[in-house]
């Protein structure tokens, strides 16, 4: 199959082209390179036997005739939709352009599949439409009420999804949305990683803490209502995620327009987490107390009920240690990252 990856210059988005190509499907990442590495497209090639399994454009999805001509050009069937921007804080401040790029982009990109003919769409989503939500753990009909445009711009481009889907009753088109957890890890292989410029991700973060590029790490809050005072998340391995697109693709039937959440079912407090950098990496650094950061919720985690009955998938590799050393040795192996 010849799948449209969009955003697969960046970390979830190349980890699914990655995945995508050992499975035997052909790939064309497009992505603007605003937040992509090209770094990460050069080592996807190194893994191919036939190079012409995978193709790269620099473009810009929210541009919907460039995408229909890409589409149509390159006979794509299927596409995942990873582009887009993902920093809380930044979303506050650039409310519009948030909008701009993962609604509108949205929008942009269900216009190409229509003018193109592309029956089957999976969308990045994420827990943050959500918001704050009163009950744990969190089902896929838990109430949507985001706190912050990036939430809001997430669950804006969803509820575009389903009026699109809506609107193609009787054609094959068929559509899911996966809402992701705190992703975090490498490819076991070593090919690909996480990498960001700034990075904002806590797994990295302490990681950069351990191998000496930061003085310490500093925990917002010890005094939430858990059981060590520090906030619960839950943290599910880049690469079960991204066999739960491969996953659900195959599973997606003309006219489906489904949920899912994607994550493990088990929080993990961000002392935890920090226990297993230590135990981990072998190597201690300073921990100092903050004070908590507005809007972080005490406990945030999945219930993957639903997917785990509807499509058979579970998180394998989603144990915090096999999260750390994945990610430890991607770090220690690429300790410029792309560069």
């Amino acid at each position: 199959m010849q799948i449209l990856v969009t955003g697969g210059a960046g970390y979830i988005g190349s980890h699914a082209a990655l995945l995508l190509l050992e499975k035997g499907h052909r790939v064309l990442v497009v992505d603007n390179l605003f937040r992509g590495n090209p770094g990460a497209i050069d080592r996807l090639r190194g893994t191919l036997d036939d190079p012409d399994c995978l193709a790269f454009i620099e473009a810009d999805c929210t541009d919907p005739k460039t995408m229909a001509d890409t589409m149509r050009t390159h006979g794509v069937e299927a596409v995942m939709h990873f582009a887009g921007l993902t920093y809380v804080g930044e979303s506050v401040e650039q409310p519009l352009e948030y909008h701009r790029v993962n609604t509108g982009g949205m929008i942009a990109m269900l216009d190409a599949c229509a003018r193109a003919g592309v029956s089957r769409f999976i969308f990045s989503s994420t827990a943050a439409t959500y918001g704050e939500p009163a009950e744990q753990p969190i089902v896929e009909t838990t109430p949507q009420h985001p706190i912050n445009p990036y939430g809001a711009s997430k669950l804006h481009a969803e509820r575009v999804l389903s009026d699109f889907v809506a609107s193609q009753r009787g054609s094959s088109f068929a559509a899911a949305a996966l809402r992701y957890f705190n992703v975090a890890g490498a490819d076991p292989s070593g090919v690909i990683g996480e990498w960001h410029v700034p990075e904002t991700h806590l797994v990295p973060i302490i990681l950069q803490a351990a191998a000496g590029q930061r003085d310490a790490i500093t925990i917002f809050g010890e005094d939430y209502p858990t059981p060590d005072g520090t906030c619960i998340r839950d943290y599910v391995h880049v690469r079960d995620l991204v066999e739960a697109h491969a996953m659900v693709l195959d599973a997606l039937q003309p006219g489906d327009d489904r949920r899912y959440n994607i994550g493990t079912g088990k929080g993990l407090s961000v002392r935890e987490v920090i226990d297993a950098v230590k135990r981990v990496t072998g190597r201690d650094f300073p921990v100092r107390k903050g004070e908590r950061r507005a809007g972080d919720p005490p406990v945030l985690y999945a219930d993957p009920a639903k997917i785990n009955r509807e499509i058979g998938w579970t998180a394998r590799l989603s144990g915090i240690d096999e999260i750390v050393r994945t990610a430890w040795d991607w770090m220690t192996n690429n300790p410029e990252g792309y560069a």
